[in-house]
């Protein structure tokens, strides 16, 4: 079928794309500088996410003229998605209240419930449970986290557009997506992150941005939603391949939240974060990242698409040794302030 063309097509065209961005930002002085709650030291471009966005939505889009892709899940992703890049790529260049942001990314979130028929039954062991219209609000709050934690996570070069790789390509390899998503529509996503990530691999030449970030985030909690609507046994496996971001992320708001910070502030108390900086290398974290996914993560997954009804259990599982080695990394301390 012509679409397994799309995937590589979309690789290249936001490789070059990723190219274009990175020299425009050169020339309009859209530039990253280095600061207190910087984890790079060199002035570097940013923005370059819009290249993941407008190449990804351009292949979405072909799928569902192509009937490849329903419309309700094309509605779901790029109508929300569309909402999330723009107030991301407005607050990479002027930097708007958290209020706004989040009015924004609340309403994505609702708006791609709304088109999915509300959150899918949940899975707990041999009983599948359907939440009703509480499942809106979790539902709502659950993409608006992923989101976010994908902004969060996004502060050393390269992490982020692998882990979207990991996540997109791992569902696929493992057959957790639903007809509706179609594996193509996962595969357009992971590529288009792949091309960027030739610009963003360590050293990296050009940042994502918010712009990229929240979107990724979006997209991902959206392709799951839709995957577990398919089969509720799919949203634990998204879940598991998510595991080192959504652990970190959540570790360390818990850790601040609870000493009274306030968490929509620039930090760098994530666990990735304090080990870039005792390593002195954002090169070492991302790979590390990568093996524990590949090594740890992937086998968990394939083990919850075997065993369904043990499904939770292998995700808590697979979750706790991350915990320890977050918390003992550092996730959530205070940093030493500056003398």
């Amino acid at each position: 079928m012509m679409w397994w063309i799309l995937p590589a097509a979309a690789a290249v065209l936001a490789a070059l794309l990723t190219g274009f961005l990175r020299r425009y930002a050169l020339r309009a002085g859209l530039i990253d500088r280095p600061n207190a709650r910087s984890s790079h030291s060199t002035p570097t471009p940013r923005g370059g996410g819009l290249a993941i966005v407008v190449t990804s939505l351009a292949g979405l889009t072909l799928l569902c003229l192509m009937h490849v892709l329903s419309l309700r899940v094309f509605a779901a992703v790029a109508g929300g998605g569309i909402a999330v890049a723009t107030i991301g790529f407005i607050d990479d260049r002027y930097t708007l209240p958290a209020r706004e942001r989040l009015t924004v990314h609340l309403c994505a979130a609702a708006w791609c419930l709304a088109w999915m028929g509300g959150l899918p039954p949940m899975l707990i062991g041999e009983r599948v449970i359907d939440l009703g219209w509480p499942g809106y609000v979790l539902g709502t709050l659950g993409i608006v986290w992923v989101l976010n934690l994908f902004n969060f996570m996004d502060g050393i070069d390269g992490i982020a557009a692998s882990e979207a790789i990991f996540i997109t390509c791992g569902a696929v390899v493992l057959g957790a997506v639903s007809e509706g998503t179609a594996a193509s529509a996962a595969m357009i996503v992971g590529a288009a992150c792949a091309g960027f990530l030739l610009w963003n691999w360590p050293p990296a030449k050009i940042f994502m941005g918010d712009v990229g970030s929240g979107y990724l985030g979006f997209v991902i909690g959206a392709l799951a939603v839709a995957a577990a609507r398919s089969s509720p046994l799919f949203m634990w496996i998204w879940l598991i391949l998510g595991g080192t971001f959504f652990v970190d992320a959540t570790v360390t708001l818990i850790v601040r939240s609870l000493r009274g910070e306030r968490i929509h502030e620039a930090h760098r108390s994530h666990a990735y974060q304090w080990l870039a900086r005792r390593r002195g290398s954002h090169l070492f974290v991302t790979a590390s990242m990568l093996a524990i996914n590949v090594f740890w993560l992937l086998p968990a997954a394939y083990l919850a698409s075997r065993f369904a009804g043990f499904a939770l259990w292998i995700l808590l599982g697979a979750y706790l040794p991350l915990v320890i080695l977050v918390v003992a990394a550092g996730a959530g301390r205070r940093e030493e302030p500056a003398r």
